[in-house]
């Protein structure tokens, strides 16, 4: 089935192991771009801290989920560390409907299912400055058990690994760099070729019809 939204919409996608600071480069950047959108993906997992339902993530039960996934409300769905996660179609749609841009946070196993379906416009991996900066960012929310805090160390290995399957990839060593970083990656999608054909259409056939060009 395929994804219905209007053609100037770009949809990117941001991976990251947990820890590298996603979350807040795309929460601070979109504080500052008033056309992209931010797809709140679903989960089973409890909110951790002051997560809020519908701000962070639409927390939802196990049977919930499993029944929107066997009605094909799934873009992509993937279970991560015993809790499933997925993207909403209708969702999606709708934010798309109007030519905003979105952007995805999404985990590597539900980012290759967009990019193998070909909804993705871009896709970016942020990687953090070292192991020891991830360890102490994942130490520092102190929501976690060191039992699961070490899990998601080792996952984290296993994901910076698929980084060469991304775009672009962007290190946050420096939060104002990273930020300025990811929004430069969103206006250079926003300047190709294709995107420009649709989104200026009308000014590229006044600026070349009759031309000879």
């Amino acid at each position: 089935m395929s994804l219905r939204k209007h053609p100037a919409s770009l949809i990117v996608l941001v991976s990251a192991p947990s820890g590298a600071g996603k979350t807040s480069l795309v929460r601070e950047l979109m504080e500052h771009d008033g056309n992209l959108k931010m797809g709140i993906s679903h989960t089973t997992r409890p909110p951790r801290g002051k997560e809020r339902d519908g701000h962070d993530y639409h927390f939802v039960s196990r049977q919930e989920f499993l029944a929107m996934r066997e009605r094909g409300e799934f873009l992509e769905s993937a279970e991560v560390f015993g809790h499933f996660y997925g993207t909403s179609r209708p969702m999606i749609e709708a934010l798309a409907s109007d030519g905003s841009d979105i952007i995805l946070e999404i985990d590597t196993q539900g980012a290759a299912q967009l990019r193998a379906e070909g909804f993705a416009d871009a896709s970016v991996f942020i990687l953090p400055p070292g192991l020891d900066s991830l360890a102490n960012r994942l130490a520092a929310r102190a929501s976690d058990a060191k039992s699961v805090i070490d899990g998601r160390l080792a996952e984290a290995r296993r994901e910076m690994l698929q980084y060469k399957d991304y775009d672009y990839v962007l290190v946050n060593e420096d939060f104002e760099t990273a930020v300025r970083a990811l929004g430069d990656v969103i206006r250079a999608e926003r300047c190709r070729t294709s995107q420009v054909e649709i989104k200026r259409g009308a000014l590229l056939r006044a600026l070349t019809e009759g031309s000879g060009v």
